[in-house]
């Protein structure tokens, strides 16, 4: 029996017009607007926000299970809807109640975007001589210089979640307004996969900014704060998997008329359930868990590891017409190569690379 969990019946509309517009969302050109719009109507957009502020404050358990639906529907979409609910759930998690009263109910709706640009403060860069974005406080005000890198959405952004260090070595979280002056987003990066996401760098000339918008610190090590996440978080997991089972419920389309497919197609669905049954586990009654099965590492080495197979299997099952640009398969094998760079911990990527070389006996998450 699978473990893949039954969406709601309510929830099958939206899955299905994400199925849709996701042939679209192959190109930069197409932000995924409609899509969105379709979740804020069915109450997703809501799923982080705490119930005080208008949102249906979802479980860890809920959340993957709906990250699990959603990408398997429209991977792009999914991965935009995750920047916006990391930037929601630092707003939720913030000492400052008068940021978080202003731009939750806000955010609850498809009216206004939020996304993140953290990723200088969670990598080597932040040990670079000179921070990536600097800040300077002034009395009431915060003045911010630097680049913002790898920031999803920053054209269509009304917030994003940013922040920078402080000459003694404090770092800051901001709610950066978009129309501060001295903001300037830069061209999207032409990317391997994904490019609906108008993933770009935003640079930041002086941006002045008063303490209100104050997300959290000066602390050091900001990003350590704030509870659970980060890389390797079992929603990034959830992405991996919902993409894999993409591919296969694709290639068990090209079985129909290949019955020997099955061989191949049965042991990959398999292999699928159980990497989403520890999934569901390590996000709902056994989070507290110390089995090496459920960490987050070994979930996402799993998941990892299943995306780019399946996602090759397709594209084998579908001989050289997967091989074309415009074809789903050529499309799955381009996205499942996202998930060797996104947020991925340093454990997870050597156990990838050792199974690339055939070191299957080697150490593993």
């Amino acid at each position: 029996m699978s473990s893949w969990p039954e969406p709601d019946r309510m929830f099958e509309e939206p899955l299905r017009v994400l199925r849709e517009n996701s042939v679209s969302l192959d190109d930069a050109g197409n932000w995924p607007s409609e899509s969105l719009d379709v979740l804020g109507e069915a109450g997703v957009l809501g799923w982080v926000v705490p119930r005080e502020y208008g949102g249906s404050e979802y479980s860890g358990a809920q959340l993957v299970e709906g990250y699990l639906q959603l990408s398997r529907a429209c991977l792009p979409t999914t991965f935009v809807l995750t920047q916006r609910n990391a930037a929601c759930q630092r707003f939720a998690l913030s000492e400052n109640e008068s940021l978080k009263a202003d731009l939750l109910p806000q955010l609850v709706g498809a009216g206004r975007f939020a996304t993140v640009g953290i990723s200088h403060l969670t990598t080597s860069r932040q040990h670079l001589s000179k921070p990536t974005v600097s800040v300077s406080i002034e009395g009431t005000q915060l003045v911010l210089d630097g680049m913002v890198p790898w920031v999803t959405g920053a054209g269509q952004a009304d917030w994003v979640l940013t922040g920078g260090t402080c000459a003694d070595g404090a770092q800051v979280l901001v709610a950066l307004p978009m129309d501060a002056e001295g903001i300037t987003v830069m061209p999207a990066q032409d990317l391997l996969a994904l490019d609906s996401s108008r993933t770009a760098s935003i640079r930041l000339e002086s941006v002045s900014l008063d303490t209100a918008m104050l997300v959290a610190g000066p602390i050091n090590e900001v990003m350590q704060t704030g509870g659970r996440g980060g890389t390797g978080s079992l929603g990034t997991s959830a992405l991996a998997l919902g993409a894999a089972s993409q591919s296969l419920d694709r290639l068990a389309g090209e079985a129909v008329d290949r019955p020997e497919l099955g061989e191949i197609l049965d042991p990959l669905t398999v292999e699928r359930d159980d990497v989403v049954r520890d999934l569901l586990a390590a996000a709902g009654e056994m989070a507290e868990s110390q089995l090496p099965e459920l960490t987050n590492e070994s979930l996402r080495q799993r998941s990892n590891s299943l995306v780019l197979r399946a996602a090759q299997a397709y594209l084998a099952a579908s001989k050289g017409a997967g091989f074309t640009a415009s074809h789903a398969a050529s499309r799955a094998v381009r996205e499942s190569m996202f998930f060797l760079v996104w947020s991925c911990p340093q454990a997870v990527i050597e156990a990838n690379l050792r199974e690339f070389a055939g070191m299957t006996d080697g150490p593993s998450c």
